[in-house]
Formats: structure tokens, C-alpha cells, sequence
């Protein structure tokens, strides 16, 4: 199954810290930085999105040639790019966050849109889709006439999904299904952005549209589903606590286009939209994607997120650290051990450069994206955060852990960071290894039968 994203790809980024004080001249919090995060937004939200379900995906979008556009190639790794020449900044957005709730959100290359370039191979890879999900951000690419063609073509013949934007362009008539959420239906049907205007704002847009069905979608309230056939019915999903819904939106529009691929008919296929978004907020939304510079958080949830949801509930936050790897029985066991003394364990882990320097040229033997996710695969582990430097002090003094937990012959006062974990009230507790277990021996009987 090959399905294809077309759509406006965003660098999108997030700086996260704390906020406990006041700037001396006005009334504005002053955030102390503990992270920065970047990944791919728009059309490369999805792409990511669908590629980590196991799906075969190429993205079909213009890029850049600057620097935060080779940041994207990068976050784009193991997705299929076929890409024209955006000939303008690439769109980048940052939003600043305290204690995990918005502050703030600067955006640059975001002002009018330019017409990007569209190549024979962009039109090639949507005619041969098995699937099409459209990711409209307004920067003008689904604007494009001949993109257009091929997309209404390809879409009279396989699902296309149509996610919106108000500054976007309409969707192609051959669309199966368009996703806008509550306020841009409002907004295009010139009706209020109120859940009881929602079916007079989809039978609106459908007839405009020309399309077989819109779903009005309404955060936790479920979705109104309206298509050729039949009236208005609104289909309800479960309600999820959040902070921040960024990506639910792309989420229940991807998971519609997989459901209608599988061959289901379009209120399941939105009830099971509804649902995946719900699980996506629930497993950390965008954190759970994101790709960091700097102090890096991987794996099933952001550190520093998991780590302040932890404390806001009362409970004890434990971390441990190291190169892992090779990852063995004996690192498992003494996760696990770890993990027992709190109520989550956040993983230090020593980023390749800093193997590098700590352990020769050789090593590390599995690079950290592949170490990260092995971790993160671990039931005892909440989350991965991966480190520039040789030691751990400066992470732990960002992370500040309750618990700091040392594998190994040690005595915890010999250990150059508990003076360091001690500075906040922070215990240091050290677990023996498990004898006949670690990765020199590992490596080296690998070696021998290579």
C-alpha cells in the first residue's frame, strides 16, 4: 500500500522551561529554557504520522533551500521526498511553552504565500497512489493547477482525504472525504463557531465543494459527518484532557484515509478518526514525534513533560543514565529496579559523539535513534533523553530528578554528580550489575562468530 501526501511541509518547533519569575520591567514571565525541540509540521506531520504506523508513504511538497529546510530533510529520514522548489523561507513556527502550558508562538516565512514549482515526478507519485491525504497549510501548492489535475484524476479512482485550511485552496471534487475543524467550517460557511451550527456548516461547504462528505470535526465533542447520501450525524468520541491538541487535527485525518483504504464506509471510518486522535493525545501528541537538538527528548513521551506531569500529581520522578549499548538482560534488570523506586524512569542517554569521546572510535555500535527506541520500547521506561555531553550533570541539573540511579561497584558518595542531586534534595541510590553481563563481553562474542 502506498499511500501519498500532498501538502505545505513546516518546520515546527517547541521550547519548553519553566516559568518562576516576573521580567523586572513589565508584567511578562521570563522562561527558563530546559529544551528545544524541532520536527516536521504540515504535510510532514503526516507523512511521520502514517510512516510510524507502518505505512509505505511519499510526500509529495516544496522545500526550501535554506537551513531550516535541510533541518526538515533530516526529520524526514525513511520517508520517500518528491519535492519542488519552494521559492521562498521555509515556514517555520515555534511555540514557547512553561511548565507544559503556551506562552507564546513566533512565526517566520509565514507571511504571503509564493506559488512553488511542480515537477512531472511530484504529478507521477500522486497518479500512482493507492491512497491521497492532502495537508493544505495555505502556502499556496494545492493552489497549483496542474497539482490539481492530477489530484482530482487520482482521486476518482482511490480514498483522497482533503484536510483544509481557511487561506487553502477548495478541495477537488473527487475528494472522498474534507476534515476542517469547527472554526474553519465556520469560517468558510460565514456561520458561528458553535457545535450546533455544525451540520448547517457542512451541508454548506459539501455543496460548495462538490465533495462526497464532510466531517465537521469538534475536538472531544466527536465530529458532524455529512455526505451525499444521507443527512448530518454526528459521531461522538471519547473526551481527553490536554494542553496542547496540536496534531490531532492531522491525526484523524490520516487514521480516516487508512480506515476507507481498509474498505470502510465513512462513519466508521470517522468513528475510528475520532478514536485515534483521542489515543494520539493520550501517548503525548506531538511529543511523542518530536526529534530535539541540543538535549534531546525520544521515546514514548518527553522527558521534561513526563517528568512535570509526574511532580504536579506528587509522585517521584527517577533517572538513570548511560551508553547502552548493546542492550542486554542485565540493563533490563536493572531498569526494571529503577523504574520500581517511582512512578516513571527517565533514561540519560549518552548521545553517539559523547560514546565517541567516552568509549574510541568504534563505538557506539548501534547509533542513538536505534538505542532510544529500544529503550523507549521497555515497559519500565517513560521516556529517553539523549545527551551531548561526556557526564550527566548538565541534563540532571535541567531534569533535577528525585531519584538518580547509578548501575554498577559504586558508593553513591564517590560519584562526581550527587553533590549535584543532593544541591535539590535529590537522593542518589546505586544497583549492582548482574554479573556475566555486559556489552564488552556481548561485543566481543559477537565478534567472534562474525
Amino acid at each position: 500500500m502506498n499511500i501519498v501526501v500532498v501538502g505545505d511541509t513546516l518546520l515546527d518547533e517547541d521550547i519548553d522551561g519553566i516559568a518562576e519569575r516576573f521580567q523586572p520591567d513589565a508584567p511578562v514571565p521570563v522562561v527558563d529554557v530546559h529544551q528545544r525541540v524541532s520536527r516536521a509540521g504540515g504535510a510532514g506531520l503526516v507523512a511521520r504520522m502514517l510512516r510510524e504506523d507502518g505505512v509505505d508513504v511519499t510526500l509529495v511538497t516544496a522545500l526550501s533551500q535554506d537551513a531550516p529546510a535541510d533541518r526538515l530533510r533530516a526529520h524526514l529520514e525513511g520517508i520517500t521526498v518528491v519535492a519542488g522548489l519552494l521559492p521562498a523561507p521555509t515556514p517555520v513556527k515555534t511555540r514557547l511553552r512553561a511548565h507544559g502550558q503556551p506562552v507564546a508562538r513566533i512565526d517566520e516565512g509565514c507571511g504571503d504565500p509564493v506559488l512553488p514549482h511542480v515537477t512531472q515526478e511530484m504529478l507521477d507519485a500522486i497518479s500512482r497512489a493507492d491512497g491521497i491525504i492532502v495537508s493544505d497549510y495555505g502556502r499556496a501548492l494545492t493552489e497549483h493547477p496542474e497539482l490539481r489535475v492530477a489530484l482530482h484524476h487520482r482521486g476518482a479512482r482511490v480514498p483522497l482525504v482533503w484536510d483544509p485550511h481557511p487561506k487553502g485552496a477548495d478541495p477537488v471534487p473527487s475528494s472522498r472525504l474534507v476534515t476542517p475543524n469547527l472554526s474553519e467550517a465556520a469560517k468558510a460557511a460565514r456561520t458561528a463557531a458553535d457545535p450546533s451550527t455544525a451540520a448547517d456548516a457542512a451541508k454548506y461547504l459539501r455543496e460548495r465543494w462538490g465533495c462526497v462528505a464532510v466531517a465537521v470535526t469538534l475536538g472531544s465533542q466527536g465530529a458532524m459527518l455529512l455526505d451525499v447520501d444521507h443527512d448530518a450525524v454526528h459521531i461522538p468520541t471519547r473526551s481527553v484532557e490536554t494542553a496542547d491538541a496540536c496534531g490531532a487535527g492531522d491525526r484523524f485525518a490520516s487514521a480516516a484515509l487508512l480506515a476507507l483504504i481498509e474498505g470502510a464506509d465513512l462513519p466508521t471510518a470517522v468513528r475510528a478518526a475520532g478514536n485515534a486522535a483521542a489515543d494520539f493525545l493520550e501517548s503525548g501528541g506531538v511529543a511523542a514525534l518530536g526529534t530535539s537538538a541540543g538535549a534531546r527528548g525520544g521515546g514514548p513521551r518527553d522527558a521534561f513533560a513526563v517528568a512535570e506531569r509526574v511532580r504536579a500529581a506528587g509522585g517521584t520522578v527517577v533517572a538513570t543514565g548511560g551508553c547502552f549499548d548493546l542492550l542486554h538482560a542485565g540493563h533490563v534488570r536493572t531498569l526494571s529496579a529503577a523504574r520500581a523506586l517511582g512512578d516513571c524512569l527517565i533514561v540519560c542517554l549518552n548521545s553517539d559523539d559523547s560514546v565517541r569521546r567516552l568509549k574510541g572510535a568504534d563505538r557506539p555500535l548501534i547509533r542513538e535513534d536505534d538505542r532510544t527506541e529500544l529503550l523507549s520500547a521497555l515497559s519500565c521506561v517513560d521516556a529517553v533523553l539523549v545527551f551531548e555531553e561526556d557526564g550527566p550533570e548538565a541534563v540532571l541539573d535541567r531534569l533535577r530528578p528525585d531519584i538518580w540511579v547509578k548501575g554498577g561497584d559504586y558508593r553513591a558518595q564517590s560519584l562526581p554528580e550527587t553533590a549535584l542531586v543532593e544541591s535539590w534534595g535529590g537522593q542518589v541510590v546505586t544497583l549492582p550489575y548482574h554479573l556475566g553481563r555486559s556489552t564488552t563481553a556481548l561485543a566481543e562474542a559477537i565478534a567472534r562468530v562474525s
